[in-house]
């Protein structure tokens, strides 16, 4: 229905680092541009180990230096996913791998892509959103930097009609 919003699944491994700051890039870039009633936006992860936690105290802190805010508690994907959303984008190619394995049926698979497909500077060999779970503060401005572009060319794709 031309009327629905296009709803976007960010998936990392314990949904506290990479895809809430995916998820907190997208919704602010979309509420900059005042069109957020035009989507509808979640994170999740393909592991378990982090359910019920808040965003890692470190991606919030990088994306608050950038006056973004990173909202949420951490859960799993679930079957539902697969059907609710029109696009569910990985942040690395485990992460892909795990959700091609999940997906349903075929079509659902169709759904899941590497955000990192959207940035028009990334190439192929170059898809994967690092994890800065273990690595110093560095890491986690450089996953906004890198999930800033991909939505951004999410963004201009989904308003051109080239996504989803």
């Amino acid at each position: 229905m031309e009327n629905e919003p296009v709803k976007l699944l960010f998936v990392c491994l314990g949904n506290i680092c990479r895809s809430p700051t995916a998820e907190g890039v997208m919704r602010h870039l979309v509420e900059e541009a005042g069109i957020a009633d035009r989507f509808d936006l979640d994170s999740a992860g393909t592991g378990s180990w982090h359910i019920g936690d808040p965003p890692d105290r470190r991606s919030t802190a990088a994306a608050a230096a950038r006056g973004i805010k990173l909202d949420g508690r951490a859960r799993g994907v679930d079957g539902g996913d697969f059907e609710h959303f029109d696009l569910i984008l990985a942040m690395d190619a485990y992460n892909l791998r795990d959700l091609q394995a999940i997906a349903p049926t075929d079509e659902s698979e169709a759904k899941v892509k590497m955000l990192r497909e959207f940035d028009p500077m990334s190439t192929p060999d170059d898809y994967d959103v690092p994890d800065p779970y273990y690595g110093g503060p560095d890491g986690f401005d450089h996953v906004i930097d890198l999930v800033e572009a991909a939505c951004r060319g999410l963004l201009d794709d989904v308003l051109a009609g080239r996504a989803p």
